[in-house]
């Protein structure tokens, strides 16, 4: 019984591990090519090869530590690499902009103490 219950927690991060590596997959097929550059990170076509070999051996190659490798590589797409395109892509800050200027800080318009 117990052997049964952590079987399927296996499974389950198996299936988690492969579909935060297809979601970071789509984001950087999403990716402007300009946009890596310009937040200074490696190119587009690294990523998505990178990528895209989590995803195959996610699905076909039943090694944990290639797969937690590709984890790893995963997780770093998503909290660096992915938040720094948004922000040179103009989709970075919270909720997206919703017009004002370039001088608006977070809690509204920055006029410099005039």
């Amino acid at each position: 019984m117990l052997l049964s219950g952590f079987g399927n927690l296996v499974s389950l991060l198996y299936l988690a591990m492969l579909v935060l590596a297809v979601v970071a997959l789509f984001f950087a097929v999403t990716a402007r090519e300009d946009a890596y550059r310009a937040a200074d990170k490696q190119t587009k076509v690294f990523w998505l090869v990178l990528l895209g070999v989590t995803v195959a051996v996610n699905l076909f190659v039943p090694m944990l530590f290639l797969q937690i490798a590709g984890l790893v590589a995963t997780i770093v797409f998503m909290v660096d690499v992915r938040p720094a395109i948004k922000q040179v892509s103009g989709g970075g800050g919270r909720g997206g902009r919703r017009g004002g200027s370039s001088s608006d800080g977070p809690y509204g318009p920055y006029n410099g103490g005039r």
